[in-house]
């Protein structure tokens, strides 16, 4: 065994070693590099060669990789030589599961993630009331109940009322989204234009939230938050099309700078619908989207199924849009009673969460998918959501090899753990819910479900199942760093709060590997990038700390002062 072990070694050492001659040998026209990165200390995410001092970029390109000494004899007289002083380097970020105009809306609208108490929430939206002309939408997101820190003062399953909303700000329609996306609440100019009232039926897979007397809350939750939607959206509408995109392209250019400065090269876009789709794709044509840009179609109804024929779209505007799959909402979240239990949530008995798209409705959007070759993306959280969706994904047509991928994952009977390796499934998980939700979790699903089910990455990562990783932001903030502190200790940024089960932790690498090479392939797009192998995009990101060998608190304090794109540095950090 010990002998059989030497040869494989050995022969991985010769392919290194044939791999970095073929990307170090000189070719026929003689190109020199562009850029050189040395004096660095390089996690490569490539299994080859997994550390490095130096880089070679060619043009948007990675020419090699290797020692300083043998990357800097490639330099000709043109190449900028770049002193990295023992710096950190590897593959730029991919977010993994992140909402691209979500996340420039909470840096344009008030952005609520923060936020202590209903009082300051209130205070908010009166400030922002000052100083927008009577009439015209307040928006905001981020509020979560559960993470308040004084009494909200009359509340009912834990929400507040809107009166105090609707007080602060009645010559506006208010809308303020839940942190996770799966609720709002309204003040009373928005129910009032939005026609809801006390007997306004809930719709399917939502829930119009009413206390016992039946008084409006000002709470909509899953599909009932399309009633305060729609006017919103008629009132975006009015203004000419130049103007919404004009305003579309100032929205998403926040979005590109938040993530470059956090050193996100590459994210995945957990659906959009056709008209966004079709702005990403006129400003990645156009040189305007200074990310690359992967996303999902988003929920398309019946009638929209035949515009899937216009798809796949890759690698669009040099390697800045790929669009080549549909995600589909099938439950909501656990912070809102959201996420489809198989028993009932631990803290409200009367309730199993939301089934919030018909299971054959799902199927239809499945055999659209396998129609024209694209992935689907399911969102599923509680327990008997993920069976489910497992179930439809486990029919004679296996995706296996199709790389479909449910969105989330967070809580799993486990029975259905090893499912997702045994069906080709990506587990597609978002660590920082793990710490972000701590605080509820076990209130909800009780002791023995939490520990056993609950963002169950070890259990899925032994059993050969693929993960990826990511944010959701803006649920959370786009900051990839809190993420990979949580995938590693599963604790929060807050020191005071104990680790979450820390049983299920990733490895250090392995963190690094989620939110790099593992989320490519999540999206066809290993081949391109995810790791520094010669080759693929020459997109990096450059920090003050080593990831891989730092202290695990020492993660949460790390600078980027580095992201590259396609072999241009696009952010650097000012000091």
């Amino acid at each position: 065994m010990f002998l059989k072990k030497i040869a494989l070694l050995t022969l991985s050492g010769l392919l290194a070693a044939t791999c970095f001659f073929w990307a170090c040998a000189p070719t026929t026209n003689k190109k020199m590099p562009t850029v050189i990165l040395y004096n660095g200390i390089f996690f490569t995410a490539d299994s080859l060669q997994p550390q490095a001092q130096a880089v070679a970029l060619l043009d948007d390109r990675i020419l090699a990789v290797g020692a300083d000494a043998e990357i800097r004899a490639l330099a000709g007289p043109q190449t900028q030589q770049i002193d990295l002083k023992g710096a950190f380097g590897m593959p730029g970020f991919i977010e993994g599961h992140g909402h691209f105009s979500g996340l420039g809306s909470s840096l344009e609208n008030i952005n609520l993630i923060e936020t202590q108490s209903w009082q300051e929430v209130v205070g908010q939206v009166q400030n922002k009331a000052q100083n927008t002309p009577v009439g015209v939408w307040i928006e905001g997101r981020g509020w979560h109940q559960e993470k308040w820190n004084q009494s909200a003062g009359r509340t009912f399953n834990g929400y507040p009322y809107h009166d105090q909303l609707s007080a602060a700000a009645p010559g506006h329609p208010v809308v303020l989204f839940h942190a996770s996306g799966h609720a709002l609440i309204a003040n009373e100019a928005a129910m009032q234009l939005a026609g809801v009232n006390a007997e306004t039926p809930d719709p399917s897979g939502g829930r119009i939230v009413r206390d016992a007397g039946g008084k409006l809350t000002g709470v909509f939750e899953e599909n009932a938050m399309g009633l305060i939607e729609r006017p919103l959206q008629a009132w975006k509408d009015q203004r000419p099309e130049a103007e919404k995109q004009a305003a579309f392209e100032k929205t998403i250019q926040l979005a590109v700078n938040e993530c470059l400065r956090y050193g996100i090269t590459s994210f995945q876009d957990a659906g959009s619908s056709f008209w966004e789709l079709a702005q990403y794709r006129r400003m990645a044509e156009s040189d305007k989207l200074g990310i690359r840009l992967w996303a999902m179609v988003a929920q398309p109804q019946q009638h929209q199924l035949e515009q899937l024929k216009n798809y796949p779209q890759i690698g669009l505007g040099k390697g800045h849009f790929t669009s080549r799959a549909v995600k589909v909402y099938f439950d909501g979240a656990l912070g809102s009673y959201g996420a489809w239990l198989l028993q009932p949530y631990a803290d409200n008995p009367e309730m199993t969460g939301q089934n919030t798209t018909a299971l054959d409705s799902v199927a239809a959007i499945a055999a659209a998918c396998r129609k024209h070759g694209l992935q689907l993306c399911v969102h599923a959280i509680g327990d008997r959501a993920n069976r489910e969706v497992l179930n439809l994904m486990s029919n004679p047509s296996s995706p296996k090899g199709l790389r479909w991928r449910i969105e989330h994952a967070q809580h799993i009977d486990p029975q259905d753990i090893p499912r997702f390796a045994e069906l080709g499934i990506t587990a597609s998980m978002q660590a920082i819910h793990c710490p972000s939700d701590a605080p509820f979790v076990v209130k909800r699903l009780g002791v023995e479900r939490a520990r056993s089910g609950a963002y169950a990455w070890r259990s899925l990562l032994d059993a050969g199942a693929r993960l990826a990783n990511g944010t959701d932001a803006p649920v959370e903030l786009v900051a990839p760093l809190p993420c990979i502190y949580a995938a590693a200790t599963r604790k929060s940024v807050k020191p005071e709060q104990p680790a979450f089960f820390p049983e299920q932790s990733m490895t250090r690498q392995e963190a690094l590997l989620s939110y790099t090479l593992w989320n490519a392939w999540a999206a066809f797009e290993e081949k391109e990038k995810g790791s520094l192998s010669a080759g693929k995009y020459a997109d990096l990101v450059i920090l003050d700390k080593d990831l891989l060998r730092c202290a695990p608190e020492t993660i949460l304090q790390a600078k980027v002062l580095h992201t590259w794109v396609g072999g241009k540095l696009v952010y650097q950090h000012p000091e």
